[in-house]
Protein backbone atom coordinates (compact mmCIF):
# COMPACT_ATOMS: atom_id res chain seq x y z
CA UNK A 1 0.00 0.00 0.00
CA UNK A 2 1.19 3.53 -0.76
CA UNK A 3 2.79 5.19 2.27
CA UNK A 4 0.87 8.48 1.91
CA UNK A 5 -2.37 7.25 0.37
CA UNK A 6 -5.12 9.86 0.67
CA UNK A 7 -2.89 12.45 2.36
CA UNK A 8 -2.85 16.15 1.53
CA UNK A 9 0.72 17.43 1.45
CA UNK A 10 2.25 20.85 0.90
CA UNK A 11 5.88 21.12 -0.19
CA UNK A 12 7.10 24.69 0.00
CA UNK A 13 9.98 24.92 -2.43
CA UNK A 14 8.78 21.85 -4.28
CA UNK A 15 10.17 22.52 -7.74
CA UNK A 16 13.56 21.16 -8.77
CA UNK A 17 16.35 19.92 -6.55
CA UNK A 18 15.59 18.30 -3.22
CA UNK A 19 12.14 19.87 -2.83
CA UNK A 20 11.07 18.73 -6.28
CA UNK A 21 12.25 15.19 -5.59
CA UNK A 22 10.28 15.16 -2.33
CA UNK A 23 7.11 16.46 -4.01
CA UNK A 24 7.28 13.83 -6.75
CA UNK A 25 8.03 11.02 -4.29
CA UNK A 26 5.10 12.00 -2.07
CA UNK A 27 2.75 12.02 -5.07
CA UNK A 28 4.06 8.64 -6.17
CA UNK A 29 3.21 7.37 -2.69
CA UNK A 30 -0.43 8.43 -3.01
CA UNK A 31 -0.56 12.00 -1.72
CA UNK A 32 -2.16 15.01 -3.32
CA UNK A 33 0.79 17.39 -3.25
CA UNK A 34 0.68 21.16 -3.51
CA UNK A 35 4.22 21.98 -4.62
CA UNK A 36 5.11 25.66 -4.51
CA UNK A 37 7.95 27.56 -6.13
CA UNK A 38 8.47 31.00 -7.57
CA UNK A 39 9.64 29.26 -10.77
CA UNK A 40 6.90 26.65 -11.06
CA UNK A 41 4.75 26.26 -14.16
CA UNK A 42 1.28 25.95 -12.66
CA UNK A 43 -0.71 22.85 -13.42
CA UNK A 44 -1.95 19.50 -12.11
CA UNK A 45 -0.62 16.13 -13.15
CA UNK A 46 -1.15 12.57 -11.97
CA UNK A 47 2.04 11.04 -10.57
CA UNK A 48 2.03 7.43 -9.47
CA UNK A 49 -0.88 6.88 -7.09
CA UNK A 50 -1.25 10.58 -6.31
CA UNK A 51 -1.47 14.02 -7.85
CA UNK A 52 1.03 16.84 -8.12
CA UNK A 53 -0.37 20.38 -8.09
CA UNK A 54 2.31 22.92 -8.99
CA UNK A 55 1.65 26.45 -7.74
CA UNK A 56 3.76 29.53 -8.44
CA UNK A 57 4.39 31.14 -5.05
CA UNK A 58 7.35 33.11 -3.76
CA UNK A 59 7.67 31.75 -0.22
CA UNK A 60 9.41 34.93 0.92
CA UNK A 61 6.21 36.85 0.07
CA UNK A 62 4.17 36.16 3.19
CA UNK A 63 0.92 37.44 1.66
CA UNK A 64 1.29 35.08 -1.29
CA UNK A 65 2.22 32.24 1.05
CA UNK A 66 -0.86 32.85 3.22
CA UNK A 67 -3.09 33.01 0.14
CA UNK A 68 -1.75 29.64 -1.01
CA UNK A 69 -2.66 28.00 2.29
CA UNK A 70 -6.11 29.57 2.08
CA UNK A 71 -6.48 27.95 -1.33
CA UNK A 72 -5.40 24.57 0.04
CA UNK A 73 -7.89 24.93 2.88
CA UNK A 74 -10.67 25.79 0.45
CA UNK A 75 -9.88 22.99 -2.00
CA UNK A 76 -8.70 20.18 0.28
CA UNK A 77 -9.89 21.21 3.74
CA UNK A 78 -6.67 20.32 5.53
CA UNK A 79 -2.92 19.72 5.37
CA UNK A 80 -1.74 16.32 6.61
CA UNK A 81 1.93 16.78 5.77
CA UNK A 82 4.02 19.92 5.45
CA UNK A 83 7.53 20.01 4.02
CA UNK A 84 9.47 23.26 3.89
CA UNK A 85 12.39 23.03 1.49
CA UNK A 86 12.63 26.57 0.10
CA UNK A 87 16.00 28.11 0.83
CA UNK A 88 19.08 29.84 -0.50
CA UNK A 89 22.78 29.48 0.24
CA UNK A 90 25.00 32.37 -0.83
CA UNK A 91 28.72 32.68 -0.14
CA UNK A 92 29.83 35.59 2.06
CA UNK A 93 32.56 35.71 4.67
CA UNK A 94 32.15 37.85 7.78
CA UNK A 95 33.99 40.75 6.12
CA UNK A 96 31.63 40.67 3.14
CA UNK A 97 28.25 40.04 4.78
CA UNK A 98 25.80 42.81 3.97
CA UNK A 99 22.45 43.66 5.47
CA UNK A 100 20.82 42.65 2.20
CA UNK A 101 22.55 39.25 2.24
CA UNK A 102 21.48 38.64 5.83
CA UNK A 103 17.87 39.71 5.27
CA UNK A 104 17.47 37.79 2.01
CA UNK A 105 18.78 34.57 3.55
CA UNK A 106 16.82 34.78 6.80
CA UNK A 107 13.64 35.92 5.05
CA UNK A 108 13.46 32.75 2.95
CA UNK A 109 15.23 30.18 5.10
CA UNK A 110 13.69 31.13 8.45
CA UNK A 111 10.88 33.69 8.21
CA UNK A 112 9.03 31.90 5.40
CA UNK A 113 9.50 28.54 7.11
CA UNK A 114 8.04 29.86 10.36
CA UNK A 115 4.92 31.31 8.76
CA UNK A 116 4.41 28.30 6.50
CA UNK A 117 4.37 26.11 9.62
CA UNK A 118 1.97 28.49 11.36
CA UNK A 119 -0.45 28.47 8.41
CA UNK A 120 -0.24 24.71 7.91
CA UNK A 121 -0.80 23.77 11.54
CA UNK A 122 -3.91 25.96 11.63
CA UNK A 123 -5.54 23.46 9.26
CA UNK A 124 -3.62 20.30 10.20
CA UNK A 125 -5.59 17.52 11.89
CA UNK A 126 -4.25 15.36 14.71
CA UNK A 127 -1.60 12.95 13.58
CA UNK A 128 -0.06 15.28 11.02
CA UNK A 129 3.62 15.55 10.21
CA UNK A 130 6.00 18.41 9.52
CA UNK A 131 9.36 17.80 7.83
CA UNK A 132 11.76 20.72 7.69
CA UNK A 133 14.67 20.56 5.27
CA UNK A 134 17.70 21.60 7.26
CA UNK A 135 21.36 20.94 6.57
CA UNK A 136 24.43 19.57 8.27
CA UNK A 137 25.54 23.21 8.03
CA UNK A 138 23.67 23.71 11.30
CA UNK A 139 26.63 22.10 13.09
CA UNK A 140 29.50 22.39 10.57
CA UNK A 141 31.22 25.77 10.38
CA UNK A 142 31.78 26.08 6.64
CA UNK A 143 33.83 29.11 5.67
CA UNK A 144 31.76 31.69 3.84
CA UNK A 145 28.42 30.20 4.80
CA UNK A 146 27.97 31.57 8.31
CA UNK A 147 24.58 33.19 7.65
CA UNK A 148 23.30 30.08 5.87
CA UNK A 149 24.50 27.87 8.72
CA UNK A 150 22.81 30.14 11.24
CA UNK A 151 19.49 29.82 9.40
CA UNK A 152 19.73 26.05 9.49
CA UNK A 153 20.54 26.14 13.21
CA UNK A 154 17.33 28.15 13.62
CA UNK A 155 15.42 25.49 11.69
CA UNK A 156 16.79 22.81 14.02
CA UNK A 157 15.77 24.86 17.05
CA UNK A 158 12.25 25.44 15.73
CA UNK A 159 11.81 21.70 15.23
CA UNK A 160 12.59 21.00 18.88
CA UNK A 161 10.22 23.70 20.14
CA UNK A 162 7.37 22.86 17.79
CA UNK A 163 7.70 19.14 18.55
CA UNK A 164 6.92 20.04 22.17
CA UNK A 165 4.17 22.51 21.37
CA UNK A 166 2.37 20.24 18.89
CA UNK A 167 2.76 16.94 20.74
CA UNK A 168 -0.68 17.25 22.41
CA UNK A 169 -2.17 17.17 18.90
CA UNK A 170 0.04 14.21 17.93
CA UNK A 171 1.66 16.33 15.23
CA UNK A 172 5.27 15.32 14.74
CA UNK A 173 8.04 17.73 13.69
CA UNK A 174 11.37 16.52 12.36
CA UNK A 175 14.31 17.73 10.29
CA UNK A 176 15.98 16.01 7.36
CA UNK A 177 19.53 17.33 7.11
CA UNK A 178 21.27 16.77 3.77
CA UNK A 179 24.98 17.03 3.20
CA UNK A 180 26.36 17.95 -0.24
CA UNK A 181 23.73 16.79 -2.73
CA UNK A 182 24.04 16.49 -6.49
CA UNK A 183 21.42 19.03 -7.56
CA UNK A 184 21.44 21.73 -10.24
CA UNK A 185 22.86 24.17 -7.68
CA UNK A 186 25.77 21.85 -6.99
CA UNK A 187 26.23 21.14 -10.70
CA UNK A 188 27.13 24.79 -11.13
CA UNK A 189 30.18 24.32 -8.89
CA UNK A 190 33.57 23.59 -10.38
CA UNK A 191 34.86 20.05 -10.75
CA UNK A 192 37.50 20.86 -8.15
CA UNK A 193 34.89 21.90 -5.59
CA UNK A 194 32.83 18.81 -6.27
CA UNK A 195 35.86 16.53 -5.97
CA UNK A 196 36.94 18.20 -2.73
CA UNK A 197 33.49 17.73 -1.22
CA UNK A 198 33.32 14.09 -2.28
CA UNK A 199 36.65 13.42 -0.53
CA UNK A 200 35.19 14.72 2.74
CA UNK A 201 32.32 12.22 2.62
CA UNK A 202 33.07 8.74 4.00
CA UNK A 203 30.91 7.10 1.32
CA UNK A 204 33.02 8.84 -1.30
CA UNK A 205 30.32 10.66 -3.24
CA UNK A 206 27.69 13.35 -2.96
CA UNK A 207 24.11 12.43 -2.20
CA UNK A 208 21.21 12.31 -4.63
CA UNK A 209 18.00 14.27 -4.28
CA UNK A 210 15.98 11.05 -4.35
CA UNK A 211 17.92 9.77 -1.33
CA UNK A 212 16.91 12.85 0.65
CA UNK A 213 13.33 12.36 -0.60
CA UNK A 214 13.34 8.82 0.80
CA UNK A 215 14.35 10.12 4.22
CA UNK A 216 11.68 12.83 4.08
CA UNK A 217 9.08 10.21 3.12
CA UNK A 218 10.04 8.12 6.15
CA UNK A 219 9.67 11.10 8.49
CA UNK A 220 6.36 12.14 6.90
CA UNK A 221 4.79 8.70 7.04
CA UNK A 222 3.49 6.47 9.80
CA UNK A 223 6.73 4.49 9.51
CA UNK A 224 8.20 7.11 11.89
CA UNK A 225 5.18 7.39 14.16
CA UNK A 226 7.28 7.48 17.36
CA UNK A 227 9.86 9.97 16.11
CA UNK A 228 9.56 13.70 16.74
CA UNK A 229 11.96 16.54 17.43
CA UNK A 230 14.72 14.62 15.63
CA UNK A 231 17.21 15.44 12.91
CA UNK A 232 17.95 12.76 10.32
CA UNK A 233 21.26 13.40 8.53
CA UNK A 234 21.51 12.32 4.89
CA UNK A 235 25.15 13.13 4.36
CA UNK A 236 27.07 9.95 3.64
CA UNK A 237 28.57 10.23 7.10
CA UNK A 238 30.24 13.60 6.43
CA UNK A 239 29.25 15.21 9.73
CA UNK A 240 28.78 11.97 11.66
CA UNK A 241 32.15 10.21 11.78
Amino acid sequence: MSMLAGKIAVVVGGHGGIGGAIAERFATEGATVYATSRRAEEGDVDVGAGRLRARRVDAADLKALAAMFETVSSEAGRVDVLVVSAGIAEFATLDDISEDHFNRTFDLNVRALLFAAKAATAIMPEGGSIVLVGSIADTVGTKGYGVYGATKAAVRSFARTWANELAPRNIRVNVVAPGPTDTAMMAAASDQVRETLAKLIPLGRMGRADEVASAALFLASDQSSFITGAELPVDGGMAQV
